[in-house]
């Protein structure tokens, strides 16, 4: 069996919801659903991981994965598709999946053993100094079960979007030197949490997939080379353990003047006030897993590609991210 597994940073979808948790279907914001929408369509994916989805409301009356359902029936009423949804982020921009219950089953199958919950406080060395710092993720990683039809366990999925490396608060160099190691071991930290439940995955003979937006890419500034790792090279696995090594769906990237290819997003350097390409969402996959190719959908590299370029205003405005997509064989 195939799938077509992909990952999407859609960009504060909690906007595109009222305050009781129904779609807008109106304004700016309706008009961004259905661009969001033309790519999802297109894309057509078996299982699709969502970063920055719709919040799960404070009462509880509408979950992440209820709004997104609602969504879906208002934008994409052919498309039959389920959401899913974990532990709620204390915050915002919650991780969600969809997929399509006509070709596998997607169960929450998070750790429950206490102390290994992503939802609570855990303890890592980052600076290999023989201390353990305590840290909770911000957005508990979503963990996920896929089966077929039949219950045939297929994979697990962890969905992640770790903490950001961005610095939006006015402060002096120093300052801003301290808050960027502080975020970076933050990152590293996470990673290192996510990395270690792989493993116990890996170690029961299970195949993983990693997917979301990391923040991150592989050995790609300054405070990466100063701490010799990098948070996607993290999770990525222990050479001395290759066996467990995950390895990304995409081809390297090459650096060029304007950033990294592929990439799946942008930023503005806060010095020089250029726009940098970056790949900072990712897919992982276990070796396990047979992976037939990959492809980041961002319309200014793909241009040869006639169903990326039919939705390039969709992928241009509906998102600051491109989805990633690839295909699996199981």
């Amino acid at each position: 069996m195939k799938l077509k597994i992909g990952v999407y940073n859609v960009q504060w979808m909690r906007d595109l919801f009222d305050s009781q948790g129904n779609p807008k279907t109106t304004g700016e914001d309706g008009e961004r659903s259905r661009k969001l929408a033309e790519v999802v369509e297109a894309m057509d994916p078996d299982f699709l991981g969502i970063v920055e989805g719709p919040n799960t409301l404070v009462d509880k009356s509408k979950t992440a994965s209820l709004q997104l359902e609602a969504w879906i029936q208002e934008f994409i009423p052919n498309k039959n598709l389920k959401a899913m949804h974990g532990f709620p982020s204390p915050g915002q921009q919650e991780l969600c999946a969809l997929y399509n219950p006509e070709k596998i089953k997607v169960l929450f199958t998070p750790e429950t053993k206490e102390g290994k919950r992503f939802d609570e406080a855990f303890l890592v060395d980052t600076l290999n100094r023989l201390i353990k710092e305590q840290y909770k993720h911000y957005r508990p990683p979503l963990e996920l079960s896929i089966l077929g039809l039949d219950n045939t366990f297929l994979t697990r999925v962890i969905i992640a979007h770790t903490k950001s490396k961005g610095i939006f608060d006015m402060v002096d160099y120093a300052r801003f030197e301290q808050i960027s190691q502080r975020d970076r071991l933050k990152l590293f930290a996470e990673c290192m949490s996510i990395r270690d439940r792989c493993d116990e995955y890996l170690e029961k003979g299970q195949q993983v997939i990693v997917m979301g937006d990391i923040n991150d890419g592989f050995e790609l500034d300054f405070y990466e080379n100063r701490f010799s790792k990098s948070a996607v090279e993290l999770l990525l696995g222990d050479t001395w353990y290759p066996e467990y090594i995950l390895r990304s769906v995409l081809p390297k990237p090459k650096l060029n003047s304007y950033g990294w290819t592929p990439n799946s997003s942008r930023f503005k350097d806060r010095i020089t006030g250029d726009q940098v390409n970056v790949l900072i969402d990712h897919i992982l996959a276990s070796q396990g897993l047979k992976v037939l190719g990959g492809k980041v959908w961002n319309p200014y590299l793909e241009k040869d590609d006639d169903l990326i370029q039919s939705i390039k205003k969709q992928l241009i405005q509906g998102s600051d991210h491109f989805p990633i997509l690839t295909e699996i064989e199981f």
